[in-house]
C-alpha cells in the first residue's frame, strides 16, 4: 500500500475535509460518485481539478453544491442531524465485528 500524500491544493485539502466529515473513504465515495478511488486519491493529492462531468456526482455524493467543493462558497461541514451522525457512526462500528456479533446485535 502507498504511502499517504497529504493534500497539496486547496481543492484537494477541501475534498479530504468533506469526504471525512461525511464519513466516507476513497472507495466508498468514489463508488458513489461513479468513479475510481485513483481518480479521487489524484483530486486530493495533485494539483488538478476534476473534469466537468465529474464534478456535477462528486458534489452530489458529498451532498454539497459545486460552488461549495470548489472553494466558490464555504462548506457546510455540519450538515444534518446530530442524531443521524451518531447512528450513522454507530452503524460503522457495528459493520466492523465479526459476522457472528453483528447479527447477535441485529436480533
Amino acid at each position: 500500500m502507498p504511502a499517504k500524500k497529504p493534500a497539496q491544493t486547496a481543492f484537494g485539502k477541501r475534498l479530504v475535509a468533506l469526504r471525512q466529515a461525511r464519513g466516507l473513504t476513497q472507495i466508498e465515495l468514489a463508488k458513489v460518485a461513479d468513479t475510481t478511488q485513483r481518480a479521487i486519491s489524484y483530486y486530493e493529492t495533485e494539483a488538478e481539478f476534476p473534469t466537468a462531468a465529474a464534478l456535477i456526482p462528486l458534489a452530489r455524493a458529498l451532498g454539497v453544491t459545486t460552488d461549495e467543493l470548489l472553494g466558490v462558497k464555504p462548506a457546510k461541514l455540519d450538515q444534518g442531524n446530530p442524531q443521524h451522525r451518531r447512528l450513522w457512526k454507530r452503524f460503522q462500528r457495528m459493520a466492523s465485528l465479526p459476522e457472528r456479533d453483528q447479527r447477535a446485535v441485529i436480533r
